[in-house]
């Protein structure tokens, strides 16, 4: 059996978003999309380069697989 390894944005106070736009998920009336793209600084970036870098299979969620199954 595989480790699975989960890469996760989730705020303090719970919600759980890919680092998107704005326009990413407003179901329900939510309107916080994008919410950590101000928060992202170079240290960020080098963490989500050494992280994704590596080989890997990629587990999606349901609405995630919506959006790229779209492509």
């Amino acid at each position: 059996m595989r480790t699975l390894i989960v890469a996760a944005f989730v705020s303090l106070d719970g919600v759980m978003q890919a680092p998107g736009g704005p326009q990413e998920d407003t179901s329900q009336g939510f309107g916080f999309g994008g919410w950590l793209v101000p928060y992202a600084d170079e240290t960020f970036g080098h963490v989500m380069q050494a992280l994704f870098s590596q080989p890997f299979e990629l587990l999606l969620g349901r609405r995630t697989y919506d959006i790229f199954a779209g492509y």
